[in-house]
């Protein structure tokens, strides 16, 4: 198939929308849908390589020194300095962002939480390593298990080369000693979600990636996220059944100044035993396939349009009353270090009434809405997301829906007034939405992401959306808040931000405000 060829399948934009209208949430399709949960058949939350020995990661990881707030909001490492990762950095990073962090045990089993939320904890999830010779592992193509906190050698050999190809010699990746991919396997998810499981895949890569983020920021470690790639280039490299498990992004880790080689070694396809997911045959819902095929990328020319420059859109002059943020006040910032706010964090199940003041809201913005390295993006460019808020309680501004005007670090009053009711009612008639102190929500104007980018723009701004979210979620850790993830009917956030967002559409929503159970400090 020619480079036009394929261009036209990404460009095919009518693709998004399909999949976009038919798996978007509206309150006459959560009650008429017929599907119920097959308990008997749940899939299990990891990908078991059952005959590769395990390689065991190191544990004993020292907290870094910089506040959490700090990591958070730091821009990703931009020298050109040689800094090669060691099995403990890589460890440190694997644990942090996907390991498992708390084990409840119930009369059903034991439930493993991870470092990262994920929706409906079903953990679909896999994090890959691909390295050349670092400083306690050998070059090679690895899974990380998070079971077992180990990785399992799938190939031997130095294949970076294979994913500088896949991203037409993307600056950060050929330079990269190690690189970590994201997959997903959708039956871990949609035998929940079904198929809205695609929009899922980049919402829980994106809270694992906003943690990997911060992470590497404290360790001082170069990093970028690359989701313009040859797809099924990265997937044969993986040896990925592609109807199954997927390719999502790879975020390359450290400077090295010297080139992968030239020669990649022999690449025989994969054929390792992995444990059954489920008792029972798997359900497969073709639409999450259909639209992972119209966003694919299947040459090298593509890879290289995608990282075209987007236009720049001016922000247009405020309408309605503006609120300043304050300025970051050092002395109410938390010392404590990310990997302690990892730690601690877990979904809030239940908020008080009680109110957050604006220096709460002011770092949490200020910090957790800074530029995400995406590899369509260049350095100061504008998001594919705006925020819209709901605030409920935060004392300082008058409760209402506001527009966050990110480079200004002012908030636009849209509308005034109590509106408690209806974030219950667009976040899926959930209780814990009108209780928070506010709710945040990412919306993006499809219509201009897709115009430039096509259906690989879908990915991006969904990805975009959930890193700037878990970003939100650890800010809030960090200042003595709780957090939560949740769904919404999203035609009708559009319309209660409208006109302002009338052409935008929700893309991840977080509710933060006073946990009613406070969690102790680890």
């Amino acid at each position: 198939m020619s480079s036009t060829e394929t261009e036209m399948i990404n460009r095919d934009i009518e693709a998004s929308w399909i999949y976009h209208r038919e798996t978007n949430h509206s309150y006459e399709s959560i009650r008429s849908g017929p599907h119920q949960l097959d308990w008997s058949n749940q899939p299990i939350p990891f990908k078991i390589y059952s005959s590769i020995e395990p390689l065991e990661l190191p544990t004993d990881f020292s907290p870094s020194q910089t506040p959490a707030l700090s990591s958070i909001k730091a821009l990703p490492v931009s020298s050109n300095i040689s800094v090669l990762p060691d099995l403990k950095t890589i460890a440190h990073l694997l644990h942090f962002s996907a390991g498992i962090t708390k084990k409840i045990t119930y009369p059903a089993g034991t439930m493993h939480f991870r470092a990262a939320a994920c929706t409906g904890a079903l953990y679909h999830i896999d994090l890959y390593l691909i390295c050349g010779n670092l400083p306690g592992i050998d070059a090679g193509v690895y899974h990380f298990s998070p079971h077992d906190f180990s990785l399992r050698r799938l190939r031997t050999g130095d294949f970076r080369g294979v994913l500088a190809n896949a991203t037409g010699h993307e600056k950060t990746v050929v330079h990269a000693p190690a690189h970590i991919i994201c997959t997903s396997t959708f039956w871990r998810n949609s035998w929940k979600y079904q198929s809205r499981t695609y929009r899922h895949c980049f919402w829980d890569s994106g809270t694992i990636l906003a943690n990997l983020l911060a992470v590497a920021a404290s360790l001082k470690l170069r990093v970028n996220v690359v989701v313009g790639f040859v797809d099924m280039w990265v997937a044969n490299l993986l040896g990925l059944d592609t109807d199954r498990e997927v390719a999502l992004g790879i975020i390359p880790l450290g400077w090295n100044q010297e080139e992968p080689p030239n020669k990649i070694p022999n690449m025989e396809p994969l054929a390792f035993e992995t444990t059954p997911l489920s008792k029972g045959a798997e359900v497969d819902f073709p639409a999450i396939r259909t639209m992972h095929a119209a966003s694919s990328l299947e040459s090298v020319e593509e890879t290289i349009f995608w990282r075209s420059p987007p236009p720049l859109v001016p922000l247009g002059e405020a309408l309605g009353p503006v609120y300043p943020l304050l300025p970051a006040d050092r002395s109410v910032i938390s010392q404590k270090a990310i990997e302690t706010v990892i730690l601690r964090r877990g979904s809030s199940r239940k908020f008080t009434y009680e109110g957050i003041d604006l220096t709460q809201l002011s770092n949490l913005l200020l910090h957790g809405t800074s530029q995400v390295p995406l590899d369509l993006l260049p350095p100061d460019s504008a998001p594919l997301n705006d925020l819209y808020i709901i605030a409920n309680h935060v004392e300082g501004i008058p409760r209402g829906a506001y527009f966050y005007r990110r480079g200004e670090s002012t908030l636009e009053l849209l509308k005034e007034g109590d509106f408690r009711d209806q974030a219950r009612y667009l976040d899926l008639e959930q209780k814990l939405a009108g209780d928070a102190s506010l709710n945040i929500y990412l919306l993006s104007d499809l219509h201009q992401v897709l115009s430039q980018w096509g259906n690989r723009g879908y990915r991006a701004a969904q990805l975009e959306a959930a890193i700037i979210g878990g970003r939100l979620y650890l800010a809030a850790y960090t200042l003595g808040l709780g957090a939560t993830g949740l769904t919404f009917y999203d035609n009708d956030v559009t319309v209660f931000f409208s006109p302002h967002a009338s052409t935008k559409s929700p893309m991840f929503l977080v509710a933060i405000g006073k946990p009613a159970k406070k969690r102790n400090d680890v």
